[in-house]
């Protein structure tokens, strides 16, 4: 057990946890949660490599022109010192991006086999720096077809803008290109996660079957947890330390030397004769 009672100044009965104990009881198991956390490592690091498709991605990177613009009947004048105004573009620019119109006309033009919605969660799109360039990324299974993709977006985006808001431009920084590196799943990241996860989970475990012992397994609990005097002890007979009062331990000794010196007489005579 690993509780202990307090009595507080309302006469109220308190629990207190005995953390000492409880940081014994890990490092008794200390194996156990290391071979958790291996097992666990072991199986991330599998998950990982062989059973999670590795995804590719591509970004090209477009540039927002400062210039009088209209929506409707409002007319929008933008400055290149008027960073504030051109991060609120960028983001319209953003949400156009990711209309459905115009990822239907990429996906017509491109020839892959997503729907709207697929491609519409493959494509990220920010701001650099707070500028008014912003970066669109697509990530998907295949390097040449995220670039593909990338590229496309690029030079259909410009003709829907232009198409709903009179007066802005769109110009193209850089292309896509191909990069043959996965950018997910990241092995050796999942791997340290695994272990920690699995080690975590085989300590609280642990932890909490300590808690819930109540097995009292030594007069050292009474006196510290209740605070009373022991009055009288029940030796284990049958164990070496409690000798001097095992009876059958004391008896099981002059049996066995009393065998040996019967053995040892029989012997003896034998190599008289």
């Amino acid at each position: 057990m690993n509780e202990k009672r307090i009595m507080n100044e309302n006469g109220e009965e308190t629990f207190t946890i005995d953390l000492f104990r409880i940081i014994q009881a890990l490092w008794k198991k200390i194996w156990l949660i290391a071979l958790a956390g291996l097992i666990a490592a072991g199986g991330a690091f599998t998950w990982s490599a062989f059973v999670i498709k590795p995804q590719y991605s591509a970004t090209a990177m477009m540039y927002v022109n400062n210039s009088t613009f209209s929506v409707g009947k409002t007319n929008f004048s933008i400055s290149s010192s008027d960073i504030v105004a051109a991060q609120s573009l960028v983001k319209t620019y953003i949400v156009i991006l990711k209309n459905r119109t115009t990822l239907n006309q990429v996906i017509e033009k491109t020839g892959v086999k997503y729907s709207y919605e697929q491609l519409a969660n493959m494509i990220t799109a920010a701001s650099v720096n707070n500028t008014e360039v912003f970066h669109i990324t697509v990530t998907c299974e295949d390097a040449q077809e995220a670039a593909t993709l990338a590229n496309c977006i690029a030079e259909v985006l410009p003709v829907r803008v232009a198409e709903i808001i009179d007066g802005s431009s769109m110009r193209l920084v850089d292309k896509a290109v191909i990069k043959n590196r996965k950018v997910s799943p990241n092995i050796t990241k999942n791997t340290a996660l695994g272990f920690i996860v699995g080690a975590f989970l085989a300590a609280a475990v642990v932890i909490i079957l300590e808690l819930l012992d109540d097995v009292i397994h030594n007069d050292d609990y009474l006196t510290q947890t209740f605070d009373l005097p022991i009055l009288a002890r029940i030796p284990d007979l049958f164990e070496k330390q409690s000798n001097k009062y095992g009876y059958y331990y004391q008896n099981s000794r002059k049996t066995s030397k009393n065998a040996a010196e019967k053995k040892g007489k029989e012997n003896s005579n034998g190599q008289e004769t």
